[in-house]
């Protein structure tokens, strides 16, 4: 188990529910499906490390950083005696070709370089490991974790594990002497005390309540054919089948999640979740798990 584990974003999650319920835009869209791939990569390189043995080495996932006002990010962060390894996890699918320092798909079109990323990130990671008065090795590499990747004219001389040489790569490194002792994990910790929960990345479109398809989703295919007795939400796409207490508090932290200042109230719920006859029962159910605030018509729950 890594040291800090790896979870979704709220860039990512958010993403999710506003291709559910509103149509998105065509560029919006392919965020949406690159931030989808670059986690199911980053998974991907999660249950590689996996294998590592922890009594060698401690695995700090997903980490956004700040140093001089200037944040980075570090998809893995493995450390061990004598040598520390951040890790930059690509998903890329195709052929694509290098030249000229440079990653090109096979069309030509020109796509960021992942070693340019890595070489900014390594510059950044010394100057915060410094500020904290760390006097440690790290060595920086690009990993391509999408088995259906291919680069021609690769450079042999580059940070690079390309799919077929993450086994071996993390063979090696679980064969390394590494004795962990407390500056290990004192450094483990600091990392993730000093991780920032809000990115500046975030590339939201603009949205709003009233533009948002209405009614529970199934929360296996998203579908909204779903239907209610009361007890429980049954989905007529995939046979899926959840208590309407459980959907309901899903559908509670989606609208939190989606706008984080609304006040929850029985109404609101009633109008998102559709489906749900009984406003009755919200309120039973919003009591049991949230707290009252206000009374009579004024009363929310948070």
């Amino acid at each position: 188990m890594a040291f800090r584990e790896r979870t979704e974003s709220d860039e990512l999650k958010i993403f999710r529910i506003l291709n559910n319920r509103t149509i998105l835009p065509s560029k919006e869209k392919q965020i949406y499906s690159n931030l989808e791939k670059g986690f199911k990569g980053e998974v991907m390189f999660d249950q590689l490390t996996e294998g590592l043995n922890p009594n060698k080495f401690l695995i700090v996932n997903d980490l956004l950083l700040e140093t001089n006002s200037t944040t980075f990010q570090i998809d893995s962060f493995i450390i061990s005696q004598g040598t520390h390894f951040p890790c930059e996890v690509k998903n890329f699918e195709g052929d694509y070709y290098y030249k000229s320092d440079q990653f090109f798909a096979m069309n030509d079109t020109e796509i960021q370089n992942p070693l340019d990323q890595i070489k900014r990130s390594d510059a950044l990671l010394r100057q915060f490991l410094q500020k904290k008065k760390y006097s440690i090795s790290i060595k920086s590499n690009v990993f391509f974790v999408n088995p259906a990747f291919t680069l021609y004219q690769a450079p042999r001389d580059k940070p690079i594990i390309y799919p077929t040489q993450l086994a071996k790569f993390l063979e090696e490194l679980n064969a390394r002497t590494s004795i962990l002792n407390d500056d290990h994990y004192k450094l483990a910790e600091d990392l993730v005390k000093e991780h920032k929960t809000i990115s500046p990345y975030t590339r939201l479109p603009p949205y709003d309540y009233y533009q948002m398809k209405k009614g529970p989703c199934c929360m296996v295919c998203h579908s909204f054919t779903v239907s209610s007795d009361g007890t429980i939400l049954a989905c007529h796409s995939c046979g899926c089948v959840e208590y309407v207490e459980d959907a309901i508090l899903r559908s509670v932290r989606e609208l939190q999640l989606l706008f984080p200042d609304i006040k929850i109230t029985t109404n609101l719920i009633f109008e998102w979740c559709q489906v749900i006859e009984s406003r009755k029962q919200i309120r039973r159910i919003l009591k049991k798990h949230f707290n009252k605030m206000g009374s009579r018509h004024s009363t929310y729950y948070i």
